[in-house]
């Protein structure tokens, strides 16, 4: 059976949509921490629509992770020309406030509420939720060296 491959942009830019079992470990890395990305994502999501008491249907979640998703996905493509962003620093970083500034923008202009705290919330857990992953993968990468 054929198994579909990522062209060496498409990887890079973190747009693939299925890596080959013979990929290299690099590509399967930042598949994994995208599709990582996009999990923690919506579970912040699902946390925060629980904590308020708005129902845990999916696409009310999915709603609630829209402008996030959609920051996250384009600063991994923007971020993917130059650097991965499935490293910690200086990409994974620059991911994180991308996802935070532009998914906060993004719920404003669609009149999601802005509440300062909210913004602190979403800077703090999505800082965890994106960066941690990165920071694991890091050491074990370090102590398989």
């Amino acid at each position: 059976m054929n198994h579909p491959r990522t062209t060496p942009d498409a990887a890079s830019a973190g747009t693939s949509a299925a890596v080959s079992p013979s990929a290299s470990p690099a590509r399967r890395s930042r598949a994994v921490i995208l599709a990582l990305d996009v999990v923690l994502i919506i579970l912040f999501a699902a946390l925060g629509r629980d904590t308020h008491q708005h129902g845990l249907d999916p696409a009310g979640i999915l709603v609630t992770a829209s402008p996030f998703l959609a920051a996250c996905l384009a600063g991994w493509v923007l971020l993917g020309r130059r650097h991965s962003p499935a490293s910690l620093w200086p990409a994974g970083v620059a991911l994180w406030l991308i996802t935070v500034v532009a998914g906060l923008g993004i719920r404003a202009l669609f009149g999601g509420g802005m509440a300062l705290s909210f913004a602190i919330v979403t800077l703090c857990v999505l800082g965890a939720f994106l960066l941690i992953p990165r920071g694991a993968a890091l050491l074990l990468d370090r102590r398989r060296r």
